[in-house]
């Protein structure tokens, strides 16, 4: 039996993922089960203690592409294999997301704003999309797409990864001192990167310090990645450009917090991609279908690695 955990969705995804598994029954709390009966669960951010109530629990479908809230997670036996979503639909939206905030940058739209509120007629040199350097960090199922996305639409792009990796039109570099070297070369940088120990805290003080003057940041990664303070700092001082963040340290973000107030700093609240219950319940129908046939499923996390 497949059991969900989605209590604001529960019925949409049960009729979604039983259309998709006509051969297994599908039940949605608050639904009452036989937790023995339970060998798959399929959830987003589950409450304490949901994973002990099933003793027999062979997987967890994850309901999205972060993982790290699941690792940490005392009642989630390591033996169960932990599957997360690798696109259904999200690269798209993550594009979007990017490119809405690189032609911000690039078009000069918030010092148009500024000038409609002034009353002024102006025109403002621009640069054309083949003169940005964009580097995407992250080139996973999601930041991968991104990046070829951005290379269609005219953009300079490199992308930055741990592991080697080739994408047509992009210029893609690995490890940590290629990281260094990149920042430097970066009029926008995006990035796109799991939760892991290896990337929390990457992109600190000193990194930052790194990309060129007037440089711009989107992070729709994690915001454990970022040292936002320094990240502040640098927009009051005139160092960076501008920022589009999608993700902090602490969500929701505190009302108190300064980067609310803090100039050319663009907020949203962890909307840059959405999961899309129809495609993702095909997937999970799929990965399901793998598993049950012996077969590696797609979007297998690995615990070592933390994605």
């Amino acid at each position: 039996m497949l059991y969900i955990h989605v209590p604001e969705q529960g019925d949409h995804w049960q009729a979604l993922l039983q259309a998709a598994l006509p051969e297994m029954p599908v039940l949605a709390a608050p639904s009452e089960v036989d937790t023995d009966q339970v060998r798959f669960l399929a959830t987003w951010r589950p409450p304490e203690g949901l994973f002990a109530r099933f003793p027999r629990l062979e997987a967890v479908f994850a309901l999205g592409a972060g993982v790290d809230r699941f690792l940490a997670r005392p009642d989630l036996d390591p033996a169960v294999a932990l599957i997360r979503l690798s696109d259904a639909g999200m690269a798209r939206q993550m594009l979007e997301y990017v490119q809405f905030g690189l032609l911000r940058f690039q078009r000069r739209m918030d010092e148009y704003r500024a000038l409609q509120i002034q009353g002024r007629w102006q025109v403002l040199a621009q640069r054309d999309a083949s003169e940005l350097r964009v580097s995407v960090l992250g080139l996973g199922a999601i930041g991968g797409q991104v990046a070829l996305g951005l290379a269609a639409a005219g953009y300079r792009v490199s992308g930055w990864s741990r592991s080697p990796k080739a994408l047509p039109g992009v210029r893609c570099l690995h490890g940590e001192a290629a990281l260094d070297t990149l920042l430097g070369e970066s009029d926008a940088l995006v990035m796109i990167l799991p939760n892991t120990p290896a990337t929390r805290g990457l992109l600190d003080a000193r990194r930052l310090q790194l990309l060129p003057s007037g440089a711009i940041v989107i992070n729709a990664g994690r915001g454990e990645q970022l040292d936002l303070d320094a990240l502040l700092a640098g927009l009051r001082s005139g160092a960076l450009g501008g920022a589009q963040l999608d993700v902090f340290p602490e969500e929701p973000l505190p009302a108190e917090h300064p980067a609310w107030q803090t100039p050319r700093l663009h907020i949203t609240p962890h909307v840059a991609a959405m999961t899309l219950p129809a495609p993702s319940a095909l997937q999970v129908a799929a990965n399901l279908r793998a598993l049950l046939a012996g077969q590696r499923p797609q979007g297998l996390v690995d615990r070592a690695r933390a994605y």
